[in-house]
């Protein structure tokens, strides 16, 4: 794996973190709020889901909306909401708000402001429980682990 491809698997697993709050790879499975599962991943599960006084289609370990991954499928971008179809989704995510330049050089500084519309539990989102002081602690454990044999 390269630099580049250490601090993007990093980033994807903050964003992970800071969506769920755990480490754990079940996060692929959760609808909105963290209560409820899905088990069939051919395709976005499309449940809308009442948590915190909110309703949500979203789902999985990026909370992307259905509408976003319609989209995508459409695109061909995606085929399923499967976990690698899910990487890719958010990878493409990354790309569009113009923040995978700076994750590859592991600039989260920057990338954060312009991706906390799209993952509002990001430092600084209308939803985040998280400081960029964290954030950065993390990221850094995220390189550290994922730059390991």
């Amino acid at each position: 794996m390269t630099k580049d491809d250490i601090n993007v698997a990093a980033f994807l697993r903050l964003i992970r973190f800071a969506e769920h709050h755990t480490d754990s790879d079940d996060v692929y499975f959760l609808l909105y709020g963290g209560q409820q599962r899905f088990t069939d991943t051919s395709r976005h599960p499309d449940k809308a889901v009442t948590a915190w006084g909110r309703t949500s289609t979203a789902a999985g370990a990026y909370q992307i909306l259905y509408a976003t991954w319609k989209e995508a499928k459409e695109r061909g971008i995606v085929t399923d909401f499967s976990k690698a179809s899910q990487d890719k989704l958010a990878m493409e995510k990354l790309r569009s708000r113009h923040a995978l330049g700076y994750i590859q050089q592991g600039d989260i500084d920057h990338a954060i402001p312009l991706l906390r519309k799209e993952w509002t539990s990001l430092p600084g989102g209308s939803q985040s429980k998280m400081t960029m002081e964290e954030a950065r602690r993390l990221f850094s454990r995220y390189v550290s682990e994922a730059g390991k044999p």
